[in-house]
């Protein structure tokens, strides 16, 4: 039996920004991975130039948003690594939460459609299949706190979690 060709490994931040009155900012994506699904702003990582999962999401925050941040905005809340992720990459994800609160919704950006959502709209809201099983929940309950987590993914079966590291705050 031939052995499975090897998937690229991606490297990704997720920025979880949130209004002043508490909502969170979700982007309605114009690509792939995830088209038409609404996520966190964030992107790939460029290993090439050595950056930093820090230096990625100050850029990436930038990019689509327009924030200015430096790395004391930002707080490490989790990592998240998938294995086969839609049967096509491994991704290695750094979530981060912006301590800023914002005002106003970003302007429109080429990545897709700014909306700000409470914790119930992400009920009724299309989002990728591991964020509402998983990383939503996840990051909700370690909100403040810190996790790290595996998902091995698999096309015919359910995907299979495990909870490598948590602490949680103090509240």
């Amino acid at each position: 039996m031939p052995l499975p060709s090897p998937l690229p490994y991606r490297i990704a931040t997720l920025l979880y920004a949130f209004h002043e009155d508490g909502r969170v900012l979700l982007i309605q994506r114009n690509h792939e991975p995830n088209r038409g699904c609404y996520s966190p702003p964030g992107g790939k990582l460029k290993p090439e130039t050595g950056e930093s999962p820090h230096a990625c999401a100050i850029r990436e925050a930038h990019e689509e948003t327009g924030l200015q941040l430096t790395p004391d905005d930002l707080r490490l809340t989790g990592v998240i690594s998938e294995h086969g992720y839609q049967g096509n990459a491994h991704w290695l994800m750094f979530l981060f939460e912006i301590q800023p609160r914002l005002t106003a919704l970003p302007p429109e950006h080429e990545e897709g459609t700014f909306h700000f959502a409470t914790h119930e709209d992400l009920e009724s809201l299309p989002l990728p299949g591991t964020d509402r099983e998983q990383i939503w929940p996840l990051f909700w309950q370690h909100r403040g706190a810190f996790f790290v987590a595996h998902c091995q993914c698999a096309d015919s079966q359910p995907d299979h979690w495990t909870l490598l590291q948590s602490s949680l705050a103090n509240k």
